[in-house]
């Protein structure tokens, strides 16, 4: 059967549609494909009227060569790349989409670039970093909402929601913003635990022991603001018995010279004080933990145990209480879970971290301790 040759067009030249001719896309070479004389009358005769602007009669003569029967490889292949042509000169393909897209953008026609990308959706030439641009467009369009409603559909990646925390914070979407700094974190990115500790501070009706819980997470990932931040946490810490624990903040801060002067001095002459007291009389606050039938007394000492590093002995202890029966089972859960984590045992703390659903102030506070074992080595 006599065959008529038609040049196989690569996609350089589709992409190069500013300087390709219609006579070009029709000469033979050496990757030319074999077709039919009906095919390639049809192809020819396409590539002529989308060459003139007679885009919409080129795709019906390009639907005649498809519509042939038993096309062959070679046949298929120059229709391909017949439609990449026509779509290039048209504008509404692949090529021309996302050059439309690309204009739009960098002249700050941001609504009309979202358009744009609509239409490269629909013809299914919309790639992932196509779309991240299209989140920026929403995002410096000012329309922060519909960027984290696009965004969202992204997946986790770093860039997304790095995208979506900046989105929300503009439009003062705490909850988005909670979501993706927490991800953020999840993923390795330990600059937003910031943001994690001052949503979580942000929630309603902490009590003083939640925050504290809270200030122990600013001290352990470097999160310390001010001075005012050290102090608070170790006030809390000697008013809850943990005044070893309370030592530790106090030198921390002095080492790194966030905290000077008389005030810090006396603060950490009581904490050490205390912390003396308590290790002179922790056998007798056991037998006497022990002798009671509340298990109130055993999470204090727990506590205090877990703050001197005595982790394992903390454990005993706290397990102790809560099969006695404790008056606040949050409580007794998140001074279980950092027992656990302070030993080492992160799928223990995890487990009890996670057990805390009745309480709402600590379960946020759970939350976030959640994380925090998760992402600890």
């Amino acid at each position: 059967m006599n065959a008529h040759p038609l040049r196989a067009v690569g996609m350089a030249l589709v992409l190069g549609t500013a300087t390709m001719t219609a006579a070009t896309l029709a000469v033979t070479t050496t990757a030319q494909a074999a077709v039919r004389p009906a095919v390639g009358a049809a192809l020819k005769a396409a590539i002529s009227l989308a060459a003139s602007g007679n885009t919409s009669a080129a795709m019906a003569k390009l639907r005649q060569a498809d519509s042939t029967p038993n096309l062959t490889s070679g046949e298929q292949e120059a229709i391909s790349q017949t439609k990449a042509y026509i779509e290039a000169k048209s504008g509404n393909g692949a090529v021309g989409s996302k050059s439309k897209f690309t204009s739009d953008y960098n002249a700050g026609r941001y609504r009309q670039a979202i358009a744009d990308a609509e239409a490269m959706r629909k013809s299914g030439s919309l790639d992932f970093q196509t779309q991240i641009v299209v989140g920026q467009a929403y995002y410096l369009s000012g329309d922060y909402a519909g960027a984290i409603r696009y965004l969202k559909g992204l997946g986790n990646s770093d860039q997304v929601l790095e995208l979506i925390l900046s989105a929300a914070y503009k439009s003062g979407d705490s909850e988005a913003m909670r979501q993706a700094a927490e991800q953020l974190v999840l993923s390795g990115k330990t600059q937003y635990w910031t943001n994690v500790l001052t949503g979580a501070e942000n929630s309603k009706g902490l009590k003083d022991h939640q925050q504290l819980d809270l200030y122990r997470l600013r001290f352990a990932t470097n999160n310390m603001r001010s001075d005012g931040d050290y102090m608070t946490a170790a006030e809390l810490a000697i008013e809850f018995g943990a005044s070893a624990e309370a030592v530790n903040i106090l030198q921390k801060g002095i080492a790194n010279k966030t905290l000077s002067g008389e005030r810090v001095t006396r603060l950490l002459g009581v904490a050490t004080g205390d912390a003396a007291k308590d290790a002179a009389g922790l056998a007798n606050a056991q037998k006497a933990a022990a002798a009671a039938k509340s298990g109130d007394a055993d999470l204090k000492i727990g506590e205090q145990l877990t703050g001197d590093g005595k982790a394992k002995d903390a454990i005993a202890e706290i397990q102790a209480g809560i099969a006695k029966g404790v008056t606040d089972k949050g409580d007794a859960q998140m001074r279980l879970g950092q027992a656990y984590l302070a030993a080492g045992q992160k799928d223990d703390a995890i487990h009890a971290f996670n057990s805390i659903k009745s309480d709402p102030a600590w379960g946020v506070v759970a939350h976030v301790w959640s994380i925090y074992a998760h992402t600890s080595k």
